[in-house]
């Protein structure tokens, strides 16, 4: 799925997005920022790679870390519905994950969870993805397109 037909298609449907990104470093945002006319969209984005600026920026409550772990669909819900109240749009959606190249947590290397934060609810998604680091993280932002393109308002 091309950025170029989610972010019509989002416009078209008169929704707000944002994103809140930890394994994918902010390569989510810059793939919607790409395509011209983004700004009618496209209103910001948190990349918060570390496990204190989860607790610091989006009030992740670390209990919730210390019982589920970083990488867990806990967490990837508190993303997605903590950033989009944060950024006040309509549609946030979080990614946290391990792209490896070693396990974290115990958890294996392609293990993801995926966040889509609306109004009405939260989507959580848990993938086992697998190949290069790169593959993982661009695997996980086509799910991601491919789950916004059947959004209404």
């Amino acid at each position: 799925m091309e950025a170029k037909e989610v972010n019509n298609h989002l416009v078209e449907e008169g929704l707000t997005l944002g994103s809140v990104e930890s394994f994918t470093g902010g390569l989510f945002a810059s793939r919607i920022t790409s395509v011209p006319g983004a700004s009618k969209l496209f209103k910001g984005a948190y990349v918060t790679y570390a496990t204190e600026e989860k607790i610091r920026l989006l009030s992740i409550p670390q209990s919730v870390i210390d019982q589920f772990g970083v990488v867990s669909k806990e967490v990837a819900y508190y993303m997605a519905n903590n950033g989009r109240q944060l950024l006040n749009v309509d549609v946030c959606v979080s990614f946290t994950g391990n792209a490896g190249p070693d396990a974290m947590e115990g958890k294996p290397v392609g293990e993801v969870h995926i966040g889509i934060a609306t109004k009405d609810n939260a989507q959580i998604y848990s993938l086992l993805l697998s190949g290069s680091r790169s593959d993982i993280q661009e695997a996980a932002i086509d799910f991601v397109l491919n789950k916004l393109i059947t959004l209404k308002k």
